[in-house]
């Protein structure tokens, strides 16, 4: 029903590598890793197959990141921990709440550990890129110019809601609410919409146009405290409650600074990466052997 507020995990322009046969627990798998009708494949098997299918793709990430490491040593570029963590809980706020972005981690494949060490990659090139040219207030004032309607905070609006698939149910639902029973208790109890019952149905702030519209209807013209009668869409029957309003307000350059030096940043390194490792990759001795192994 949402439109997301983040439809990535992490996407930089490093891409996550996986290694190959990596992990402590799959270092000690010996023998059989499966059988078929009672035919094993073996462990050796399964790493010649993966060494394979992806073994070039994979070694070619690894000399990456091995260079944005050793070039960030020669340029004294740290990115730490706290910097890491302040952009996984960037990450996290984007997200309704702790078990959706748990699900969304889970749905890419992505664990927590692998999600940080591609924002410090990230945040690595980032700054070796900045180095290389310095994004200057001339720049950050030419964006504000250009984009500063898209930068004010539009008028939103914070809201919970139980989805039920009828409209009796929903009409039992908001007479319980009537009556005085409590909304997080009967989200938990009624609601279908799985990745926000357990918030009592906690759909945070958004604008208008994240909501199918007969939502977004209901929702900002409702007053703050409101519940809804219920509301038809095509996922069901809503019931809405409107806990918080905040009004649109005008970008300011001042207040924009950081969020549009954020945006140039993107712009470099969509831009500039694939030259500065070109460059990067001219100056370094790489030397490859993964040919003699595959055959």
């Amino acid at each position: 029903m949402k439109i997301p507020r983040k439809s990535y995990i992490w996407v930089g322009i490093i891409v996550l590598v996986v290694a190959i046969g990596g992990g402590i627990a799959y270092s000690q798998v010996s023998g059989s890793v499966a059988k078929v009708n009672g035919e094993s494949i073996s462990k050796k098997e399964l790493d010649a197959y993966m060494l394979q299918q992806g073994g070039q793709q994979a070694l070619e990430g690894m000399i990456t990141e091995k260079i944005i490491e050793q070039e960030a040593k020669k340029q004294n570029i740290q990115v730490s921990d706290a910097d890491v963590e302040k952009a996984v809980n960037e990450t996290k706020a984007s997200f309704v709440s702790e078990e959706e972005f748990q699900l969304a981690l889970d749905s890419n494949g992505v664990t927590l550990d692998s999600l940080k060490r591609n924002i410090f990659l990230d945040l690595t090139v980032k700054a070796l890129l900045e180095a290389q040219s310095p994004i200057t207030d001339e720049q950050i004032a030419q964006y504000f110019e250009s984009n500063k309607d898209g930068l004010g905070t539009p008028e939103q609006v914070k809201a919970s809601h139980i989805l039920v698939a009828t409209e009796e149910l929903a009409n039992e639902v908001k007479g319980k609410l009537t009556a005085g029973e409590d909304f997080t208790a009967l989200a938990a109890q009624y609601s279908t919409d799985e990745s926000t019952k357990g918030q009592g149905g906690e759909l945070g702030f958004f604008g208008r146009g994240q909501m199918v519209k007969e939502f977004e209807d209901a929702a900002f013209s409702l007053p703050v405290n409101q519940v809804s009668d219920p509301v038809k869409t095509d996922y069901g029957y809503h019931i809405i409650k409107v806990e918080e309003k905040q009004e649109a307000k005008a970008a300011s350059l001042e207040e924009s600074k950081d969020q549009i030096k954020e945006a140039l940043l993107e712009q470099k390194m969509s831009q500039e990466f694939d030259s500065w490792l070109q460059g990067r990759m001219a100056e370094y001795q790489v030397d490859r052997y993964l040919d003699r192994y595959l055959g």
